[in-house]
């Protein structure tokens, strides 16, 4: 008897295997299907029955959410005053693994009439629903994962993940930005985090400034002070460098008289700066690829306005609240 945990790896082969089966099968009709979403001026409606209609609703709103306008539309509703809601510019998209379902099968003399296209999620591409679609998309699988080769398990992952290449192919030749995401998903931790800007979670009090001539100790002072684990180094007004716990401990190690030292001799110059009306992420990135934990805060004219830090944006909303 295999154990539990044997039994979840077999689900996970299965599934895989499915995918790599489907995704071998991938040819030009996935690029007609997404043209033919791209030259519509509607959108798409997603239909589907039992766990397909399940696996529709998340389709249509990765779709709405990555740039698509699409709505998922209940089969069985749809005689029911639903219609109303196809327009003659929408593109149906269909998912039914027989191609057979009844519901389904029952709405295309509608759509037929309309001119609404059609493209079909289907394991058999020989099925009405294929012979009447515009462009059909073989989601078939070797078996189900369950034990009985009977529950949808391999069959509506094989589908969920074809919507997903729908959605992210479609977004991608749409140019579709992380900004454009942010206002999608306003109310949501990704939301807030694409939408926040540099200016909304910088520190600009009390920052650590020292001039370059200062001493060792003064500098010490001044990043004990900050509480930032670092002081910015001017000179006639202008930012001339940075200094970190990190600068102070090689000056320490490296020099044989350390105490003489002035600013100017062991801070890092040039450091890189970012704009108060940045987007945070766009600073953390930078950050991330450059290994460093702060940027320099600068107005239009250079001049210093603020600290801004890689955890930021984690660990403060926009309302001054911990982001959780």
């Amino acid at each position: 008897m295999a154990t539990p945990v044997e039994l979840a790896q077999q689900v996970f082969s299965i599934e895989r295997d499915a995918l790599r089966e489907v995704a071998e099968r991938l040819d030009a009709r996935f690029t007609a299907a997404c043209s033919l979403v791209l030259a519509s001026k509607g959108r798409v409606v997603v239909l589907g029955m039992g766990k397909s209609g399940i696996i529709g609703r998340k389709v249509a709103a990765t779709l709405s959410s990555t740039g698509t306008p699409a709505l998922f539309v209940h089969p069985g509703e749809a005689f029911h005053g639903d219609l109303g809601m196809l327009q003659r510019d929408d593109v149906a998209l269909m998912i039914s693994n027989s191609g057979e379902t009844e519901e389904i099968i029952r709405l295309i003399p509608f759509l037929q009439e309309q001119r609404i296209p059609i493209i079909a999620f289907t394991a058999r591409t020989s099925s009405s629903l294929a012979r009447h679609a515009q462009v059909v998309l073989d989601v078939a699988v070797p078996r189900e994962a369950c034990s009985n080769n009977l529950a949808p398990t391999s069959s509506s992952t094989a589908a969920l993940v074809m919507g997903d290449a729908l959605a992210v192919s479609l977004s991608t030749l749409r140019g579709f930005q992380p900004s454009d995401f942010a206002r999608f998903h306003p109310g949501g931790f990704i939301g807030q985090r694409l939408l926040t800007r540099v200016g909304d979670v910088m520190h600009g009090d009390r920052l650590p400034l020292c001039a370059s001539t200062a001493s060792l100790r003064e500098v010490l002072r001044t990043i004990t002070a900050g509480r930032l684990g670092l002081a910015l180094v001017l000179a006639d007004g202008e930012l001339r460098g940075i200094i970190t716990d990190g600068d102070v401990r090689r000056a320490v190690e490296t020099n044989d008289d350390p105490l003489a030292l002035t600013a100017a001799a062991f801070m890092t110059p040039n450091p890189r700066v970012a704009r108060a009306d940045e987007r945070f992420a766009d600073a953390e990135h930078r950050m991330l690829h450059h290994k460093i934990n702060s940027l320099v805060v600068v107005s239009d004219a250079g001049a210093v306005v603020g600290i801004v830090q890689i955890y930021d944006g984690r660990l403060r909303s926009l309302d001054g609240e911990p982001a959780r």
